[in-house]
């Protein structure tokens, strides 16, 4: 691996504080392979923004691309400010992390909106079932039946947040899980190439409240149970032409999806054995209804399709960034204001 990168920058310059979350957390991971992503990709991080809401997992930018723009928002409200900021800037790519219940409580109706005007941003969605930064309660992804020690039995059902995702209208949605750090690595460096929302929901078992080897956020259970749908490799444009370089002789399928990126790369999945074309939006609501139906750990790229127009698009907006326009051209003059008045008589 080389130690620095095309910016002529090593990996230790795209790391944040020290995380101060509990050893072993697989929030930590997670952290790990967005500055590996970052650092390989040569980001620039001053075109970088990472955003979070309340709660252990929203703690995290912190940790990692410590030289970017980093803005922690009301809880659950993330959605709202990423909006904000890349209709000012369109030229950020952002990076955003929230949890479940940042996510799916008392965010879910942000979760929603913002998937379906496709702001374009990475939503990384660390996943443990719990509320660890409030000690350990219940969170709408916990396991029905699931019992803790000092919160009883949870009788309310999984919310699945990648189905979520799919019904919304995302155009790009996987799930993984922390201790699988190759896979992460892979789906993130997709996601930040993506044109559109991207959403990554990554199991990340909470060690202090919720690691039993019967909840399926533990890393008992995740490494028991993980089923990659698909080996995953993104593929530059120098090496689209020498597809012979892939190795066809490696599995006994013999198919190989090929995903075009806006950015010229690829992304290639080798099917590991289930009949999963993640391009099928049907087929990847049956294979999440499935998983939650069988207890069934399904990781990879769930769903991807050609991206829809973003919100800046679909309102016509200019090119340019609104932070980059001169005041004149973002306030009418007295005419051009009285001229709309008019036309409204």
């Amino acid at each position: 691996m080389p130690s620095e990168n095309v910016l002529g920058l090593s990996r230790n310059d795209y790391k944040g504080r020290k995380s101060t979350l509990c050893p072993g957390c697989g929030h930590d991971s997670i952290s790990n392979q967005i500055i590996s992503m970052a650092f390989d990709l040569g980001l620039e991080q001053h075109n970088l923004l990472k955003m979070s809401g309340i709660g252990c997992s929203s703690k995290t930018p912190a940790y990692f691309l410590g030289r970017s723009h980093g803005f922690n928002a009301l809880h659950g409200r993330m959605p709202s400010v990423v909006t904000g900021a890349l209709m000012a800037n369109r030229e950020l790519k952002a990076v955003a992390v929230s949890g479940d219940g940042d996510t799916g409580s008392i965010g879910m109706g942000q979760f929603k909106h913002v998937i379906r005007r496709n702001i374009p941003f990475v939503y990384i969605i660390e996943n443990n079932g719990v509320y660890g930064l409030t000690k350990g309660q219940f969170s709408a992804t916990a396991d029905e039946g699931q019992e803790l020690k000092y919160y009883g039995r949870n009788d309310l059902p999984a919310i699945d947040l990648a189905l979520e995702a799919i019904i919304a209208g995302a155009t790009f949605v996987a799930r993984s899980f922390s201790g699988d750090a190759k896979q992460v690595q892979s789906l993130l460096q997709a996601a930040i190439r993506h044109k559109g929302i991207a959403v990554i929901d990554i199991i990340s078992p909470c060690v202090t409240f919720n690691n039993s080897e019967l909840s399926t956020k533990s890393y008992p259970y995740g490494k028991e149970n993980e089923i990659p749908l698909h080996e995953i490799q993104v593929v530059a444009p120098d090496y689209v032409e020498a597809k012979e370089e892939i190795t066809i002789g490696d599995y006994d399928a013999g198919e190989i999806i090929d995903v075009d990126m806006h950015d010229g790369t690829l992304v290639r999945l080798k099917k590991l054995g289930r009949d999963h074309d993640p391009r099928n939006r049907l087929q990847a609501l049956t294979v999440l209804e499935e998983a939650q139906r069988e207890e069934l750990f399904l990781t990879g790229l769930i769903y991807y399709e050609e991206p829809r127009p973003t919100l800046a698009e679909a309102e016509n907006l200019v090119p340019t960034g609104l932070v980059k326009l001169p005041a004149e051209a973002l306030r009418p003059s007295a005419d051009q204001l009285a001229d709309v008045m008019a036309s409204f008589r």
